[in-house]
């Protein structure tokens, strides 16, 4: 990723100690991690809202094209993007689950 050599990391490291001191230079490097590891996971968050939105475009666009053709004699393509749009998605698929365990109590109640 970047082109640091042995020897620059090993003048930064001995900047860092000069500067910060023995006693503080352990904190800096932890919080350095700690906002790297942050920037990564925001990075990575990101990309995965991109990657999700395209897809839901695609499968938008998927639609309409089925759409216009009267869903018949679609491509497989087009065929698999309407069979996954007819499914629920899977995170509800555990709601709908707990709801019916819960209305099933709530009428045992009433």
């Amino acid at each position: 990723m970047f082109d640091i050599g042995f020897w620059e990391l090993l003048v930064v490291g001995v900047l860092a100690l000069l500067i910060l001191g023995p006693e503080r230079l352990p904190g800096a490097m932890r919080s350095t991690i700690n906002t790297i590891r942050s920037v990564r996971n925001v990075a990575t968050g990101f990309k995965q809202e991109v990657e999700h939105q395209l897809r839901v475009h695609e499968l938008h666009e998927n639609l309409k094209k089925a759409e216009q053709q009267g869903l018949k004699d679609l491509s497989p393509e087009l065929e698999q993007s309407v069979d996954e749009l007819k499914k629920p998605p899977s995170r509800f698929k555990n709601h709908i689950k707990s709801n019916k365990c819960l209305t099933l109590t709530t009428s045992f109640l009433i």
